[in-house]
């Protein structure tokens, strides 16, 4: 029988067979590279000779309610060295970076700082040598380096505070990231980064080998960020900053009670935002937060005190548990259970009516309300003046505290006491609150409204009305106007022609026998208002000094600004009518 196959047929099919194979092996890897690792090969290769630059856009300015700057840019003109290929830097060119150095009083010629300028110069790339030159400078350049290939300079914008530290929680800073790309860290800055920062631009440049640049194309342009109006108006704004004392932390806020423009907001201690345009040392950085200069003390939450006893009396009266025409007589104290309770003179006020114990912010009554009302019911009140809740503000803000028993039960894991309701009456306790949210509501005392508060002039007006009876918002503006005539807060009536209706409050920060153990012991001071001069609109005044001891010191504020506030209104009256 004859072999179908012979074995050199069998061989030639093997071979044939192995021929086959490895045509498809280099078939399917074509493919491979053809079709599926094409982009990416092509990236790679684009990336041989094409560069990305972007271009940063203009940052919005942000102003005042009237359109004048409070942030803003200023054009930066600066020094590079542009490299042209050479392997080395000749001796002219040590010349000329030893003669930039003494026009720029730096040193261009040390070992690291030569050694950066040599690689630019290889690899024909640009290296910033000096930033933000003087006009003389930039004139000795011009003319004593003239036309020179290396010599570059280079124009960009700063931002730039033309105000300093003045409004520094409400418009922030920027901070710089690895990249070098500026962005917002706090205050306005921060929250309206999307709008103040633009649209960054492309431009894609074609190098060679060495990477030169050859030609480029912008493929985007760069789009200036959007202008932001504020409320604030910047000459009020710097009359408080001028009246606060610059050696006390606090806050002081003015308020338009009927639409929520915050025409003036203080914070101190405070910063210049100037400061971080340039990189900062860790000791300067850990210097600066000594005294919490970053925390906006206007949105930061502090027991209330005696401003907390409107809420008391509102919640008294609508429940008829005090009648606003009865009298008592204050004896300097009072006992609950096995304790003795204090009003803040401690000999008595002896006898006075409703009104007169708000004006001279006796606790006796609080006192004796506490012991009918349920504490529930008092933060059902505190609540309808807005306290206990965030304002709403596009600012970084606490929630404040309005203790419930439910509250306690949950945080604290015990029952509400009589004696802590006795506390919370007169704002002490477990209570907290905001300049900002007091502000809402003594505005709220004399509009009606609960006005929510606005920084950003464009953002709509939000007010839902003041969910207490007419009678007894009449009783409040009664007393807070007797405060102002006969009570705690007279010193104010001193200043003329002006309307207003007040309240002011000590509040205790520790017990009172550690008072001696230091100043961060001492009692919070406030001094709240709404006032109105001659035909100008009302507003609404908050000042807070934190552990200055009395609220006599607040209301002295109070009166150097109200007197200072005359003057300025005057003076705005005159210039609109001339």
């Amino acid at each position: 029988m004859i072999p179908l196959t012979t074995p050199l047929d069998r061989k030639l099919m093997h071979a044939a067979l192995a021929v086959t194979l490895l045509l498809g092996v280099i078939v399917i890897r074509l493919i491979q590279l053809q079709v599926h690792l094409s982009e990416q090969f092509t990236t790679r290769c684009q990336k041989n000779f094409l560069r990305l630059e972007t271009t940063q856009p203009l940052r919005g300015n942000i102003t005042d309610r009237n359109g004048k700057l409070m942030v803003t840019n200023r054009p930066l003109t600066s020094l590079a060295w542009q490299g042209s290929g050479n392997r080395t830097l000749s001796t002219e060119q040590l010349a000329c970076l030893a003669h930039l150095g003494h026009i720029t009083n730096s040193d261009f010629t040390s070992p690291a700082q030569l050694q950066e300028i040599a690689y630019a110069e290889r690899r024909y790339t640009r290296l910033s040598l000096a930033r933000d030159l003087s006009f003389e400078q930039l004139c000795k350049i011009a003319e004593q380096l003239p036309n020179n290939p290396n010599v570059c300079i280079t124009h960009s914008f700063e931002r730039y505070y033309p105000h300093g530290s003045v409004a520094s929680h409400v418009v922030g800073y920027l901070g710089y990231d690895v990249a070098l790309e500026s962005h917002g860290k706090t205050g306005l800055e921060k929250l309206l980064e999307y709008s103040l920062k633009g649209k960054t631009g492309f431009i894609m440049h074609t190098v060679n080998s060495a990477g030169k640049k050859l030609a480029h194309v912008e493929l985007e342009k760069a789009h200036a960020g959007m202008d932001i109006q504020t409320t604030i108006d910047l000459p009020l704004q710097k009359l408080c900053e001028r009246i606060f004392p610059s050696d006390h932390a606090g806050a002081l806020i003015v308020m338009d009670p009927h639409d929520g423009s915050l025409l003036a907001l203080v914070s101190r201690p405070d910063f210049d935002p100037s400061l971080f345009l340039k990189p900062l040392s860790y000791e300067q950085w850990q210097a600066l937060q000594v005294k919490q200069p970053f925390l906006n003390r206007a949105c930061t939450s502090y027991p209330p005190g005696s401003i907390f006893k409107l809420v008391t009396i509102s919640a008294a009266l609508e429940h008829g548990l005090i009648d606003p025409h009865e009298h008592i007589t204050c004896t300097g104290n009072i006992t609950c259970g096995n304790r003795t309770y204090w009003c803040h003179r401690r000999q008595g006020h002896g006898e006075l009516s409703t009104a007169q114990a708000i004006a001279q912010s006796c606790n006796i009554p609080f006192y004796n309300i506490g012991k009918h009302i349920d504490v529930d019911v008092l933060a059902e009140y505190a609540n309808k003046f807005g306290l206990g809740k965030k304002t709403g503000i596009p600012l970084q803000e606490r929630a404040g505290l309005i203790p419930t028993k439910q509250w306690k039960l949950e945080t604290k894991g015990e029952q509400w006491w009589l004696g802590e309701t006795l506390s919370v009456t007169i704002g002490q306790s477990f209570v907290l609150a905001t300049p900002l949210q007091v502000a809402m509501m003594i505005s709220a005392i004399y509009s009606g409204y609960l006005v929510k508060p606005r920084i950003l002039l464009d953002s709509p007006i939000e007010s839902t009305p003041l969910d207490i009876s007419e009678e007894t918002r009449a009783f409040l503006k009664k007393s807070m106007r007797a405060t102002v005539k006969k009570g705690t807060g007279r010193r104010v009536k001193q200043v003329t022609d002006i309307e207003i209706y007040a309240k002011t409050s000590t509040a205790q920060t520790s017990d009172l026998t550690l008072r001696k153990c230091g100043p961060e012991y001492l009692e919070h001071g406030w001094f709240v208002a709404t006032f109105q001069y001659k035909d100008h609109r009302p507003l609404t005044l908050v000042a807070l000094v934190e552990n200055i001891g009395t609220a006599q010191a607040v209301t002295l504020i109070a009166r150097n600004f109200l007197v200072e506030y005359k003057r300025y209104a005057d003076s705005m009256q005159q210039t609109a009518v001339g």
